[in-house]
């Protein structure tokens, strides 16, 4: 009796899984609007604590852009920067401050591609969801600071909606 059992739930489990491969299609998370513009406004927070004008991008898992603030008086260059910056750390999946050893390299050259450090991919139980840049500050480390901060100002719940 017990086997049955046990082959009945392997049965089941196996069409099932079967049945959800059958219809083609992979459903993924996605950052909603009201969530990047306080990743955006949360980075520019932390970066006006310290006195420096920054501009940051939130854009969704595949790089497009979602939100693109520049703080009041943040050079221009600052937003295509923190563009750059959010597409390599969504397209690597990794923090952009991780790969200045590859910028110098045929993949380093890609037009869009920052590899320096300010980009931070937003991860949530695992899964890539977005990713953020922060362009403005004397150095990378700071703009990677103020991104940290963003991603820290939705990410509990962000967890908790998994």
């Amino acid at each position: 009796m017990k086997s049955i059992i046990v082959s009945l739930v392997l049965l089941f489990l196996t069409t099932n899984v079967f049945a959800q491969e059958e219809v083609g299609l992979v459903s993924t998370k996605r950052l909603n609007l009201p969530t990047a513009l306080k990743i955006a406004q949360a980075a520019i927070a932390e970066c006006t604590k310290l006195g420096i004008q920054i501009g940051v991008t939130v854009v969704d898992r595949e790089g497009i852009v979602q939100v693109a603030l520049r703080d009041t008086i943040a050079a221009q260059i600052t937003v295509p920067i923190s563009k750059g910056k959010a597409y390599t750390a969504a397209n690597f999946n990794s923090a952009t401050s991780a790969m200045g050893d590859r910028a110098n390299s045929p993949i380093g050259r890609v037009p869009g591609i920052i590899m320096s450090a300010g980009g931070l991919p937003i991860q949530v139980g695992g899964a890539l969801v977005g990713a953020v840049g922060v362009s403005g500050a004397p150095s990378g480390v700071t703009d990677e600071q103020c991104a940290q901060a963003g991603i820290n100002a939705v990410l509990d719940d962000l967890e908790m909606s998994m």
